[in-house]
C-alpha cells in the first residue's frame, strides 16, 4: 500500500502549447512510467482508460465545482454561483431528482423526434457556407451546434451572433485562466438573461400543436415541481455544454477525415455510415477533461487517494490507450468494439451527459451534409490548439473544397 505522496510520479506539463498540440505521445511517455496515475500543477492525473472506468463512478469522488470555485477565487460572480448550483454540483438527493424528472425527455426517440429540424437547419447554415470554398472550418462548426440549440428552443437565429462569442470564452473557464475571468462574467450575466427572457416569452405564447425542445423542458419542469431556478440553469447549461464538445468534435473529425477521403466519401451517401464514424470519433477525440475531488478517502491498485485531492480524467485521451485497443491512432469506423471497451468520451455512470443523444444525432445529420457539400476537403494551412484543461480541440481549422449538391435525403 502507497499513499500518493510516496509514488515516483511522471509529470504532465498541461498549459504546455506542445501537449496541447499532441498530447499522446506525452501520456504513452507518463504510462510508461506509471501505468496509470500522474501528476499536473494543480491535481493528479488518471491516465489509464480502464482506471478512468473503475474510478470515475466511485462513490468516494465529489463533483468539483464548488471546489473550482474557491480556488479559482470566484465566488459570488454570476459564473461562481452558477456553477456552484448546477445540477452536476448539487446534493446527491436533489441531483437524483433532476436528473429523474428531466431524463424521460434526452431519450434516443426523442433526439430522433428532433432530427427533421436539425437537418433543416445544417441544410440552411450549409447554404450560407458550402459556396464560399474556402473558409476557417472550426467558424462553421462554431456557428453549427449554437444554430441547433437555438432552433430546438425556438429562438430567433438572428440571435446566435450576440451569444456565440460569449459561449466561446465561458467554455475556457475550466482552462483556469484568470485573466479571462472578467470576460467570462460579464458572458453569464448576457446568457442568463437571454435564457430568462426566452423562459418568459415561452410561457406567454406556448407551443399548442408542435412541442419544441423548450417547451418540454418547461412543462417537464412544471409536472415535475422544479423551481424556476432549476429550469432556467438547466437550459443554460444546454446551451455550455451543446456548444464546445459539439463544435470541437465536429472540428477535429473534419481534420482527421482529411486522411481518410473515403470514409468522408461514403458519409456523404450513407447515412447510417456516419453513425459508426462519429462513434469511431468520439473515441478518436473528444474536448473534455473532467475534474473531481476525492470526498472521502479510498484505495484503488494499492494506491491510497486521500480526501480533498484533486483529480483529472481526460476523456479526451481515453480511448487512445493501447491497453483497452488495438491499433488506437488508427481512425476505423468498423472496428470491433469490446462493449466493456466503448469510447466515455460522455463519461459515466449518474453523471452521464443527458444531452448525448441529442449530440449524436445532430453531429450524424451535420457529417451526412457536410460531405455532400463540402467536397474533396483539404488543408489550406496550420492549425491551432485549445489549451488541454476543460474543453480541448482545434483553433481553426481552413479549408479550401469544392461546393457540391444536396441529395435528397432518405430515411435509413
Amino acid at each position: 500500500m502507497q499513499t500518493l505522496g510516496e509514488l515516483d510520479l511522471p509529470y504532465l506539463e498541461y498549459t504546455n502549447p506542445a501537449l496541447a498540440a499532441d498530447p499522446y505521445p506525452h501520456f504513452a511517455e507518463a504510462r510508461a512510467k506509471h501505468p496509470f496515475l500522474a501528476r499536473t500543477d494543480l491535481g493528479i492525473v488518471v491516465t489509464e482508460y480502464q482506471a478512468m472506468r473503475d474510478l470515475f463512478g466511485r462513490e468516494e469522488l465529489r463533483a468539483p465545482y464548488a471546489d473550482v470555485v474557491k480556488v479559482l477565487g470566484q465566488e459570488n460572480t454570476p459564473w461562481g454561483d452558477f456553477t456552484e448550483r448546477q445540477m452536476i454540483a448539487l446534493p446527491a438527493e436533489t441531483h437524483r431528482f433532476l436528473r429523474d424528472t428531466f431524463a424521460a425527455k434526452f431519450t434516443p426517440r426523442n433526439a430522433n423526434e428532433l432530427r427533421p429540424l436539425m437537418r433543416a437547419n445544417i441544410t440552411k447554415l450549409l447554404d450560407q457556407w458550402a459556396p464560399r470554398e474556402n473558409i476557417d472550418f472550426e467558424e462553421f462548426a462554431a456557428n453549427f451546434p449554437i444554430s441547433v440549440m437555438f432552433a430546438l428552443v425556438g429562438a430567433p437565429q438572428d440571435d446566435i451572433a450576440q451569444l456565440r462569442d460569449d459561449l466561446e470564452v465561458i467554455g475556457l473557464a475550466h482552462s483556469y485562466q484568470d485573466d479571462l475571468f472578467p470576460r467570462i462574467q460579464a458572458g453569464m450575466v448576457r446568457l442568463e438573461a437571454y435564457v430568462e427572457r426566452i423562459i418568459a416569452e415561452r410561457r406567454a405564447d406556448p407551443h399548442e400543436k408542435q412541442e419544441d425542445l423548450l417547451d418540454l423542458l418547461i412543462n417537464t419542469s412544471d409536472d415535475g415541481n422544479v423551481t424556476h431556478q432549476q429550469l432556467a440553469d438547466l437550459i443554460v447549461f444546454f446551451f455550455l455544454a451543446g456548444y464546445d464538445t459539439s463544435k470541437n468534435v465536429l472540428t477535429y473529425l473534419m481534420y482527421t477525415l482529411l486522411d481518410y477521403p473515403e470514409i468522408y466519401e461514403r458519409c456523404a451517401q450513407d447515412h447510417d455510415y456516419c453513425r459508426k464514424v462519429i462513434e469511431e470519433g468520439l473515441r478518436y477525440f473528444n474536448p473534455s477533461t473532467v475534474a473531481r475531488f476525492v470526498d472521502k478517502e479510498f484505495t484503488y491498485r494499492d494506491v491510497v487517494f486521500p480526501k480533498d485531492q484533486m483529480m483529472f480524467f481526460p476523456l479526451s485521451v481515453s480511448g487512445r490507450d493501447p491497453g483497452s485497443y488495438d491499433e488506437p491512432d488508427r481512425f476505423d469506423p468498423d472496428r470491433a468494439i469490446d462493449p466493456k471497451k466503448r469510447q466515455i468520451a460522455f463519461a459515466l455512470g449518474k453523471h452521464m451527459c443527458l444531452g448525448q443523444y441529442i449530440a449524436r444525432a445532430q453531429l450524424q445529420e451535420a457529417l451526412h451534409q457536410i460531405a455532400q457539400r463540402m467536397k474533396h476537403p483539404k488543408l489550406a494551412g496550420t492549425v491551432g490548439h485549445r489549451p488541454f484543461y476543460g474543453a480541448w480541440g482545434l483553433k481553426g481549422l481552413p479549408l479550401t473544397f469544392e461546393e457540391g449538391e444536396a441529395k435528397v435525403f432518405e430515411d435509413a
